[in-house]
């Protein structure tokens, strides 16, 4: 008599409770479901302590897993089997038995402006003296503050809808949302302007996600592996290993930009006080083959700029409140 073999495992996936996060982690799903016919993959929604404080702005609250400590703990208790995260909200030192298991194809990573309907023919840059910017990220605030000093910026927060909403109900003249977000929701429609590099580098690991898991959980790591983008993995390793290097967290105003180019990785960074006044920025080329180097490297040549002075002034005036 045959011995019966048992069914595979039940694959937990966990995600933020948002629309934009869900809509992402459907896409892993649909994926991995798609690549693993015979496998069943769950989705379990948790809000994080990010999603439920909306009236403090981010920089106060901390940033050491705002988005992702809920998902991290079900994750540790054996809850759920892996996280989809927004890379960028992925801390760059993850807990102990915990590992960034694969990044996927990036969306395009720049901000984008999104303006009010009286504004809807502008430019940021051509918006009258006071108009009202809206933005919750202390590294667009700085880069934009540096470029367009007439402007006034103003905190927002909430989920992309939500922001949209507070926009068109008159309460900002413009609010500065992510590309791949609004792609993703089906909104490219709703971008009035993408700001080049040379205006706004963006936030390390924007437009990619991260499938973090168990690092002993060598199964999920196996199945995770059909949807890794090498290119956006190498990326987004200079880009953390940089942000990394400089101890700096999601909320400081810390931007990049990263391209490859055949066996060259070229990668550059900036770090800008909150009011835009004191600027460092750098560019490090080195090989795709060793991007934690890279980003190592260019941390060290903006230290040398005074970057770690900019950083300490920032996070001494947020203790302070």
């Amino acid at each position: 008599m045959s011995a019966i073999s048992s069914p595979p495992r039940t694959i937990r996936i966990g995600s933020r409770s948002s629309q934009l996060a869900l809509v992402q982690t459907h896409w892993v799903q649909a994926q991995l479901q798609k690549a693993y016919p015979d496998r069943t993959f769950e989705v379990h929604t948790m809000a994080t302590q990010g999603d439920k404080i909306l009236d403090v702005a981010l920089a106060k609250i901390g940033d050491k897993g705002l988005f992702t400590k809920e998902l991290e703990v079900g994750m540790l208790q054996q809850e759920i089997d892996f996280a989809v995260h927004s890379l960028k909200d992925l801390p760059t030192n993850l807990p102990d038995s915990l590992v960034l298991g694969v990044v996927t194809e990036r969306e395009n990573p720049a901000d984008a402006v999104i303006f009010h309907e009286k504004y809807h023919d502008f430019q940021i840059d051509a918006l009258p003296p006071g108009a009202v910017v809206g933005t919750s990220s202390l590294r667009r605030l700085a880069q934009l503050r540096h470029h367009f000093p007439h402007l006034t910026f103003k905190d927002i927060r909430g989920n992309l809808i939500t922001r949209l909403a507070k926009l068109d109900s008159g309460e900002f003249d413009a609010i500065i949302l992510a590309v791949a977000g609004l792609q993703r929701l089906g909104m490219r429609s709703r971008i009035g302007q993408i700001l080049t590099p040379e205006i706004s580098l963006h936030a390390v690991g924007q437009g990619a996600l991260g499938i973090e898991c168990r690092g002993d959980d060598l199964e999920v790591l196996a199945l995770l592996k059909v949807i890794e983008h090498a290119p956006t993995r190498d990326r987004t390793l200079a880009e953390r290993a940089f942000l990394r290097e400089l101890e700096g967290g999601c909320q400081v105003p810390i931007g990049v930009n990263s391209v490859i180019e055949g066996e060259n990785l070229t990668l550059t960074g900036i770090v800008a006080s909150v009011d835009g006044q004191k600027v460092v920025n750098g560019r490090v080329t080195g090989l795709v083959a060793e991007p934690e180097k890279v980003g190592i490297e260019l941390a060290q040549l903006l230290r040398q700029q005074g970057a770690k002075e900019i950083l300490d002034t920032i996070f001494e005036a947020v203790q302070r409140g």
